[in-house]
């Protein structure tokens, strides 16, 4: 009998649900959800319940692989809190759904499981040491070094959205200035593009109509859409966030050396363009003698799923 494995991801903006075999390389049925604004730690759970029994049916997990959108205590299973969605603090995300469904389950970083998954099955494949990087709601990261996860003393290994490069900056949610996430991530993008269409309302134009000048209404992806039509204002916005990830990858080359960097989220997706910043400042921030490449996730929004299985194939026992 194939062990069926769940495979769980709470993100900042939407939650994911998969069921696959062991040993199977393609998901068997996936569900997906939007949260909406103001949504709490209660409505992600019921939202992920609902998804997870819709799949599941009358069948039963195995195991449970989860992957969560901020900082998790691995060796006990315990959410710390999300930076984004109230509520999250200190939840024993683990216990409770092994309560539920009456299986293993082990929970970890978002970006952790995500380096997991592009590891085993995407553009980490065959590398020893590398760093996967998330650009989305938040900007995170996980270590892969010697061909397993490096989380740290505290599990806080990785966070390269909390790497300040211009202290002169914004105030980042974590309290800093400058931090890459506050300059890179989604909202971000978003909320420097709005100030400089206030600022500069004769510049613009492609994405204003694009929002059909409701400022409120810009989102990164808005943004990433004008600049591919030419705004040189939404490019202007989007340059910021690229040079910000490209100055955090360097200084993590120069510090750790891995050979190579995997960039994964929605933010990833604004163009060569884009891309060509990131690698340009990343050399440029690195020394010369730190060889490394930068490419895009191959497994895309499946990554953190993929490494959930990963985490999954840890729950069971051994043969």
């Amino acid at each position: 009998m194939t062990h069926l494995l769940l495979a769980l991801d709470f993100g900042g903006t939407k939650h994911t649900a998969a069921i696959a075999g062991l040993g199977e390389h393609q998901w068997r049925s996936q569900q997906r959800a939007l949260s909406p604004p103001g949504a709490d730690a209660d409505y992600d759970m019921k939202t992920m319940r609902s998804l997870t029994w819709d799949l599941l049916g009358e069948e039963r997990p195995a195991a449970i692989g989860v992957s969560f959108g901020g900082p998790v205590d691995a060796t006990t299973g315990t959410v710390r809190l999300s930076p984004h969605v109230p509520g999250w603090e200190n939840v024993p995300l683990r216990r409770m759904l092994e309560a539920e469904f009456g299986a293993p389950a082990s929970v970890d970083n978002d970006a952790n499981v995500a380096a997991l998954g592009e590891h085993r099955f995407g553009a980490g494949r065959g590398y020893d040491s590398l760093l996967y990087v998330t650009v989305s709601t938040g900007v995170g990261g996980g270590w892969i070094l010697h061909g397993q996860p490096w989380r740290g003393a505290g599990g806080m290994a990785g966070e390269i959205g909390h790497t300040v490069v211009d202290p002169d900056g914004p105030v980042c949610v974590c309290g800093k200035r400058g931090c890459v996430e506050r300059l890179a991530a989604g909202p971000g993008i978003a909320q420097r593009a709005r100030e400089w269409l206030e600022a500069q309302p004769d510049r613009g134009r492609v994405l204003r109509a694009l929002v059909r000048h409701d400022l409120e209404a810009v989102t990164a992806q808005m943004v990433s859409q004008a600049a591919a039509q030419g705004d040189e204002l939404a490019w202007e916005a989007l340059e910021v966030a690229a040079w910000a990830l490209g100055a955090g990858i360097g200084n993590a080359a120069n510090l750790v050396n891995p050979q190579r960097f995997v960039l994964g989220g929605g933010v990833t997706k604004a163009g060569e363009r884009f891309w060509a910043v990131i690698r340009r400042v990343a050399h440029e921030t690195a020394l010369p003698e730190a060889h490394f490449d930068v490419v895009p996730a191959a497994l895309g929004d499946d990554a953190p799923l993929w490494g959930a299985v990963v985490l999954v194939e840890e729950c069971l026992p051994s043969k």
